[in-house]
């Protein structure tokens, strides 16, 4: 029997660390913090010397085909807001709810500045501003009484021209506005520092990049026209971004609507068939990549 190559091995020890034993932390979609952020510092990972990455991106419902050379940074905080507790019947000072209430306005007016900005610049996609969205709400106890804690959840996307120290700086003046002991903290994960390359975008400037280049010229020959933004989400490419590896997010869909994680998402067979045959143009032309 012929041996297995040992990129093969060392793929198969990634799904291994990946799904054994199962754990939530593992997946992309609650942050990868145990799957591919402690994968890129393995030896396993080190000893496969990698020089690109090819990660998803998602479809373009025109001709046109996205590419992403950069991500948002996934932010979401838990704002902590406790008050005066007491009877429901009083006109109680300091309250939790009426902390709360400033938060969320002046949390959702920010979202609002940014909205506008989207709207009034064609030039800028979603991945060029930061978005913000209240998703969760926890507090109570019951009806009549007013509660000594109510916390409100913001899942909060900031762009990579976003300096993230100014933003949490922005983070802290809206909490203290809504009053001095009211709190913040990151949920996922502490405030990553652009030092650790949280923030790092790959250069997509022809003659300057020759992973760029390749990829390109590809596409030019398969007769594919790309549209370069920051992905408005986030994926497990960060992690490789980190350890200043150049990456780039495309799937070769276009004319396909944008449905990530919704109902009745589809790909038509001849887009399908016709991203294979970019793929392989894509994949020969990084692999055979000179020095």
């Amino acid at each position: 029997a012929s041996m297995e190559h040992p990129s093969v091995t060392n793929f198969r020890n990634y799904i291994r660390i990946k799904t054994v034993p199962p754990n939530p932390d593992y997946d992309e979609e609650t942050g990868g913090l145990d799957g591919m952020k402690n994968f890129v510092k393995s030896d396993v990972f080190k000893k496969m010397n990698v020089g690109f990455a090819l990660d998803e991106g998602h479809a373009n419902p025109t001709d046109n085909f996205y590419v992403f050379y950069g991500e948002r940074t996934v932010l979401p905080i838990k704002v902590k807001c406790p008050g005066q507790p007491g009877h429901g019947s009083q006109f109680l000072t300091n309250t939790a709810g009426e902390k709360l209430y400033k938060v969320i306005d002046s949390f959702l007016s920010y979202r609002d500045e940014q909205e506008h900005l989207l709207k009034e610049n064609k030039n800028l996609c979603l991945g060029d501003v930061n978005t913000v969205n209240l998703t969760m709400l926890e507090g109570g106890v019951q009806y009549n009484v007013v509660p000594a804690e109510l916390n409100v959840g913001f899942d909060i996307r900031v762009s990579p021209t976003q300096d993230l120290t100014k933003f949490e700086e922005k983070i802290t003046s809206l909490c203290k506005s809504a009053g001095e002991d009211v709190t913040y903290e990151f949920v996922v994960n502490k405030l990553p520092q652009a030092s650790e390359g949280q923030n790092q975008v790959t250069c997509v400037e022809d003659g300057k990049n020759p992973w760029w280049d390749a990829f390109s010229q590809a596409c030019k020959h398969q007769g594919v026209n790309l549209e370069k933004q920051i992905l408005c989400g986030g994926t497990d490419i960060r992690y490789l971004r980190q350890v200043n590896i150049p990456a780039l997010g495309f799937s070769p869909i276009n004319r396909t609507p944008i449905l990530l994680h919704d109902n009745n998402e589809f790909l038509n067979e001849k887009i399908f068939l016709r991203g294979i045959e970019i793929y392989k143009t894509i994949i020969s032309a990084l692999a055979n990549m000179k020095n």
